[in-house]
């Protein structure tokens, strides 16, 4: 995965429905490139469907949590750019303090989630983790 499919991917983050059309705009790249991409990211299950964002409520079968990063050096864009693309974060935060990253992370379940803690946490320029899940959620 490099930079264009990443940033193909928040794109789509913020708007699943978004016409090809405009997402070669906004990428700068023509529409064909972005259709072969977008057909590599569903072959290979990167891009497993698309969706409809509902409120945390809604959304109860899934694992949620918060896992707080640490940085190496000064790689926060590096490892920023990495998290942007991976579909199970769903939220990016950076903060000050212990923790340089906070990031919201889903999963279908628990064996799911591990997978996806255990991809985030092989990311270079990643020294430290820490994850909690959520158990609910009482205001938005």
């Amino acid at each position: 995965m490099d930079e264009i499919d990443r940033r193909l991917i928040a794109l789509l983050r913020d708007d699943g429905r978004a016409p090809v059309a405009w997402l070669a705009k906004q990428l700068g790249v023509a529409r064909g490139t972005v259709q072969n991409r977008l057909a590599k990211l569903e072959a290979d299950g990167t891009i497993v469907g698309y969706t409809v964002r509902l409120r945390p409520q809604v959304d109860e079968q899934r694992i949620r949590g918060w896992m707080t990063v640490e940085v190496e050096g000064n790689r926060a864009d590096a490892v920023l750019k990495a998290l942007r693309g991976d579909p199970a974060v769903t939220a990016l935060h950076t903060t000050n303090g212990r923790w340089d990253i906070v990031a919201e992370v889903r999963a279908d379940s628990l064996q799911a989630f591990d997978k996806v803690l255990t991809r985030i946490r092989s990311i270079d320029g990643i020294a430290n983790t820490e994850t909690s899940l959520l158990l609910s959620t009482h205001k938005l």
